[in-house]
C-alpha cells in the first residue's frame, strides 16, 4: 500500500472510536471486519484491450459485444453506441473476454466507476477497462463493486490516480488498493442485496418517470395541435403572431438587458440567464448569479416577475420557454437573449403557450428563422412574427390544466426519486462501513 493511502496517525483520535470498532487504513470499521488488498481477493486483474480496435468492428449480426468505458454506469450498463468486434479479434484477445461476476472499472475518464458483469454479457470483450475477477468462495464481487462506487471508495481511488491532463488508474496500483470486508461472505451478500434492492427501486422510479414523460409528450402532440379536442370545445383555432398576442406593445414583448461581466456579482439583484430556461420548465443552476444594485439602476434594467413567460432566443434549442416560478428572490432581471413575454390574461394562457413552445414543430419553426454561426439565435423581431394556432382562452386554460397536472405528477415522482437516491447514499455509508449491521 502506498503512503498516500495510509491515514495520518496524528489525525486519529482513539477516544472518538466507538466500542466494538477499530481504526484502519480505510477508516473506522467493526472489530470483526478485516481489510485486504484487491490483489489478495482476486484470481485475475488485468486490462481490457488497449489499442486501436476500430478496424475490427462489425455489425451486430456477426460480432462479439465490445464494452467500452462510456457503456459503464454505476453497477449497471448502458448500450448507447455499443460496438461489436470480429470473432478473430475475440479469439486473439481472450484475456479481455468477460465472465459473469467480473468487475469492470473505468481507467480513464470517469476514473473508478465500476460495474459488475451479468450472465448476459459473458463472453463479451472490453476496451481499456480494468477487469477484476474475484475468488467467489471468499468474497462477494457485488459488495466490492458497491464499495468502489461509494463516495469514500471513489475518493480513495482518486488518491491512486496518475497523470496530469488525463487521470488514469493502473492495474498495479489497483492490486494494492485496500478494501474493508465483513467477516463472512454471507454478511457481504446481505449488504449487497440490500443495496441492490435500493437500486431496483430507484430504477423502477426512473422507468415510471420516463413512461409518464412519454405519456405527456403524446398528450401534448394531440392537445396542442387540436388533433384531440377536450369535451365541450369545438370552435376553430385561430392563427396569430406572438407580437399580435402582445397587442403590438413593446412592454409586453421585450428582451432582457445587455449585462456585461463587470456588473455580475455574488449577491444583489438576481440574474436569470439562458441556462435557467429549460424546455417547458425553469431550471435552477448550481451557481446563482447576481448584478449590483447600482448596476440595476444605472442600466435601467427591466424587472422580471413571477408568472412571466420567458423565451430563450439562443440555441440549444432556440425558442425554449418557461413560466417563471417563485424562486425566492425579491428583484430579478434577465439577459438580452431572453425575451420577456406578457400576453394579456384575457387572450392567452401562459402555461398553454409554454407547452406549445416545447413542441418539435415550434423548435423547427424557430430554427428555420435563426441565424448566426458560432451561436445560433433568433431575433426578437423574427420571434414576434412567428405564427401559431391557438384556441379560445377557455380551451387553452383547460389544456394547460391537464398538462400541469401531468407535470405535477412527474415532479412528485422526481422528488421521490431524489429522496430514494439520498436514502441509498445513507445506506451505502452505513452498511459499507459497518455502522449498521444486518446480521
Amino acid at each position: 500500500m502506498s503512503d498516500k493511502q495510509k491515514p495520518h496517525k496524528s489525525t486519529i483520535n482513539s477516544s472518538s472510536i466507538p466500542p466494538g470498532y477499530k481504526q484502519t487504513e480505510v477508516g473506522v470499521i467493526p472489530e470483526d471486519w478485516k481489510t485486504a488488498t484487491l490483489g489478495n481477493l482476486t484470481v485475475l486483474m488485468t486490462n481490457g484491450f488497449v489499442g486501436i480496435a476500430t478496424t475490427h468492428y462489425v455489425n451486430n449480426e456477426n460480432g462479439i459485444l465490445y464494452i467500452q468505458g462510456y457503456n459503464v454506469e454505476e453497477n449497471t450498463f448502458n448500450f448507447h453506441g455499443i460496438k461489436f468486434v470480429t470473432e478473430n479479434f475475440h479469439r486473439l484477445h481472450m484475456k479481455s473476454c468477460l465472465q459473469c461476476g467480473d468487475l469492470l472499472t473505468v481507467q480513464t475518464g470517469e476514473v473508478g466507476l465500476t460495474t459488475i458483469v451479468p450472465e448476459s454479457l459473458t463472453g463479451s470483450n472490453c476496451h481499456a477497462l480494468i477487469i477484476s475477477r474475484f475468488d467467489k468462495k471468499r468474497v462477494s464481487p457485488v459488495f466490492i463493486s458497491y464499495y468502489l462506487n461509494s463516495k469514500f471508495g471513489r475518493s480513495r481511488l482518486k488518491l491512486i490516480e496518475i497523470g496530469t491532463t488525463m487521470k488514469h488508474l493502473n492495474v498495479g496500483d489497483m492490486l494494492q488498493f485496500v478494501v474493508p470486508l465483513p467477516p463472512t461472505k454471507a454478511e457481504q451478500e446481505v449488504i449487497a442485496e440490500a443495496l441492490s434492492d435500493a437500486d431496483a427501486f430507484i430504477e423502477s422510479l426512473e422507468q415510471l418517470i420516463a413512461k409518464k414523460r412519454h405519456i405527456k409528450q403524446g398528450a401534448m402532440q394531440e392537445l396542442l395541435t387540436g388533433k384531440k379536442r377536450l369535451p365541450g370545445f369545438s370552435g376553430e383555432w385561430k392563427e396569430t403572431s406572438l407580437l399580435d398576442l402582445a397587442l403590438g406593445k413593446k412592454e409586453l414583448f421585450d428582451d432582457g438587458d445587455w449585462i456585461e461581466s463587470e456588473h455580475i456579482t455574488t449577491e444583489g439583484v438576481r440574474l436569470i440567464q439562458t441556462g435557467n430556461i429549460g424546455i417547458g420548465q425553469y431550471t435552477e443552476t448550481d451557481i446563482k448569479k447576481y448584478i449590483f444594485e447600482a448596476s440595476f439602476l444605472a442600466l435601467h434594467c427591466k424587472e422580471v416577475h413571477e408568472g412571466d413567460l420567458l423565451i430563450c432566443r439562443l440555441a440549444d434549442p432556440a425558442g425554449r420557454a418557461c413560466v417563471l416560478p417563485n424562486i425566492g428572490e425579491t428583484k430579478i432581471v434577465t439577459s438580452v437573449d431572453v425575451t420577456i413575454f406578457r400576453p394579456p390574461s384575457s387572450t392567452a394562457n401562459k402555461i398553454f403557450l409554454a407547452n406549445l413552445f416545447s413542441t418539435g414543430e415550434w423548435f423547427i419553426s424557430v430554427s428555420d428563422r435563426s441565424g448566426g454561426t458560432t451561436h445560433k439565435r433568433i431575433s426578437r423581431g423574427a420571434l414576434g412574427r412567428l405564427i401559431i394556432k391557438v384556441p379560445e382562452l377557455s380551451e387553452q386554460t383547460a389544456i394547460a390544466s391537464i398538462l400541469s397536472d401531468m407535470d405535477a405528477e412527474i415532479t412528485a415522482l422526481e422528488t421521490k426519486l431524489t429522496k430514494a437516491r439520498h436514502i441509498k447514499q445513507g445506506m451505502m455509508h452505513n452498511l459499507l462501513t459497518g455502522k449498521i449491521r444486518l446480521v
